[in-house]
């Protein structure tokens, strides 16, 4: 498995559980950025994503699953960043709905610069039903997709 796979397939995550340091792990929108070799996060002051950051936490990890082929487990180091530049790139229409518009002075950015990634790539839930059918049908154990791990 390339990075640049990882990365490509990472685009299509729409939802994903973040945790920072002490604070738990909340349901986020991230924006896979390979250039940056960075996840990015919208939120609002106030967080505990942002109150642990804050206060000098910086593990970070984020938990991929459900929504689309690729489930995984990101671990690495999460920071605040003050880019008007990079808030324009990211903003969309979910952002808008959590915000009273991209000047709204409660926004966040944070950075998640992953370590290490352990991941699994699978057919999506009609490949995996149909693995389970086949194995039934042939005694054969599922081929249930890829598993592997990254350092980034």
């Amino acid at each position: 498995m390339s990075t640049e796979k990882f990365w490509k397939e990472l685009e299509g995550v729409h939802s994903a559980m973040l945790s920072i340091g002490s604070a738990r792990h909340v349901p986020m929108s991230p924006y896979a950025r390979q250039d940056d070799r960075a996840i990015w996060f919208m939120t609002a002051q106030g967080t505990g994503l942002v109150e642990a950051v804050t206060n000098g936490e910086t593990d970070a990890s984020l938990i991929v699953t459900g929504e689309s082929n690729i489930h995984a487990r990101i671990e690495g180091s999460a920071a605040l960043v003050q880019d008007r530049a990079k808030l324009e790139e990211l903003w969309n229409p979910v952002a808008s709905s959590w915000f009273d518009g991209i000047d709204d002075p409660d926004i966040r950015l944070i950075k998640l610069t992953p370590a290490m990634a352990e991941v699994w790539l699978t057919t999506g839930a009609m490949g995996f039903a149909f693995e389970l059918v086949k194995s039934k049908l042939t005694g054969k154990e599922p081929d249930m997709g890829e598993h592997f791990s990254l350092t980034l």
